[in-house]
């Protein structure tokens, strides 16, 4: 079987999570160049470009992402029915630049920009323990009394071996 037939098998049967994964785009040079990076996820609102295919030089907002479709969905990028309406038609995230990022999500951005997505918490100083009072010894001394005192009953129970 040809590699290609086993890769496309495998992208069409991945898990969801996977897909999602592959859902990544170039940026421009531009954006390259301040977020040190080659690639992003793409997300709804980001502004993106066509590079190949049918609609190619054709520029507009990211209206969807579907996985299961394996696309994006470009604003100003549509099908005619035959009946009346409109669809959306799907282009694959390797066909697309990214030229502007949606900055709305802030979470994204710190992602994007190589910072800590959590923010990080401040720690107080934690305080030593105290030590535990020692008891005295007084408790051992109750338990001889109490051993002692079970050898009594055992002598009250058991008056022939006393006798001997």
């Amino acid at each position: 079987m040809k590699p290609t037939t086993i890769r496309n098998r495998t992208i069409y049967q991945a898990a969801v999570t996977t897909r999602s994964k592959l859902m990544c785009s170039h940026l421009s040079k531009d954006l390259q160049q301040k977020y040190h990076r080659r690639s992003v996820r793409v997300t709804e609102g980001d502004t993106v470009k066509v590079l190949r295919g049918e609609f190619k030089g054709v520029s507009g907002k990211i209206t969807r992402v579907s996985t299961l479709r394996n696309g994006i969905a470009i604003e100003g990028i549509k099908k005619e029915k035959l009946k009346g309406g409109n669809l959306d038609i799907f282009i694959h995230t390797s066909n697309v630049l990214v030229t502007d990022l949606n900055t709305e999500d802030k979470w994204r951005i710190n992602k994007v920009e190589g910072k800590n997505p959590k923010p990080v918490k401040e720690s107080k100083p934690k305080e030593t323990p105290k030590p535990a009072p020692k008891k005295e010894a007084k408790p051992a001394e109750k338990k001889e009394t109490k051993k002692e005192t079970s050898k009594e009953t055992k002598a009250a129970k058991n008056p022939k071996k006393e006798t001997k």
